[in-house]
């Protein structure tokens, strides 16, 4: 049990050794990109890496659920109970019969997958974030380059002689927004991928634990038998006619 967490870990931080990699090879490039525009690409670049480390936390948040639920499936019912996602369903298993009902099955799981469900909802929208953030970035770009051309248009005097070195001054404000739109995107889709992947893990930990969670409790599942309660019924016929007979012979003395 333990042992897929540690895979997956491994997975993560693999990962994140590899960006790291990536960028160290490219530093220069990646300064470049940055500094087109210090303000919005530092925001995306900013919610990036915080984006991967709750990723980590939300990660490690996980190993004491995966210590409970390996000792409980091994018979030790007094191990330390898990801090947040399984405690109550711990405190419900500790204190349940040997056998439980379908109904209580299906409470316990529907309960696992509501917190298991909160838990992520942080890391999907740091990614929805990093999504908005690089479209933010392509109409503000956008946006400028469409107000340089404006007014280069509007500033040139064909009749003059200087009239190249002037569209060529006048380009770089449409060509700083072309730069703040690509650059901005690039940088969103990259992070959002990133902690898409890294948030993938943590889901894939998540379900681990509820699937061995879900098998144990299957196992340990009463189920009514259909049988029994037609084996039931002529009983309850015969309980019935004599109760009304009963009941008729009272009528009758009155």
């Amino acid at each position: 049990m333990t042992n897929h967490f540690h895979r997956t870990l491994n997975r993560m931080a693999f990962f994140t050794a590899f960006l790291a990699v990536i960028l160290i090879f490219f530093w220069p490039r990646f300064l470049s990109i940055a500094i087109s525009n210090i303000v919005l690409n530092g925001i995306i670049i900013g919610t990036g890496l915080f984006g991967i480390g709750l990723c980590f936390y939300e990660m490690f948040k996980l190993l004491p659920e995966y210590r409970w639920l390996s000792a409980y499936l091994d018979g030790d019912r007094n191990a330390p109970l898990p801090p947040l996602l399984l405690r109550p369903v711990a405190l419900m298993l500790n204190a349940r019969p040997k056998q439980i009902s379908s109904q209580t099955l299906q409470g316990f799981l529907d309960m696992i997958m509501v917190r298991f469900e909160d838990s992520r909802e942080s890391v999907r929208y740091i990614t929805n974030t990093l999504i908005f953030l690089g479209l933010l970035g392509t109409f503000w770009g956008l946006i400028i380059t469409v107000g340089g051309f404006s007014e280069l248009l509007t500033s040139l005097d064909f009749s003059s002689e200087s009239v190249l070195n002037t569209m060529q001054s006048g380009l770089s404000r449409p060509l700083s927004g072309m730069a703040t739109a690509f650059t901005s995107s690039l940088l969103g889709l990259a992070f959002s991928l990133s902690v898409g992947f890294l948030g993938l893990q943590v889901q894939l930990a998540q379900n681990a634990i509820f699937r061995e969670l879900e098998d144990y409790l299957s196992e340990h599942t009463h189920i009514s038998n259909a049988n029994s309660i037609e084996q039931i019924l002529p009983q309850i016929n015969l309980i019935t006619r004599e109760l009304s007979r009963t009941v008729a012979k009272l009528d009758k003395n009155k």
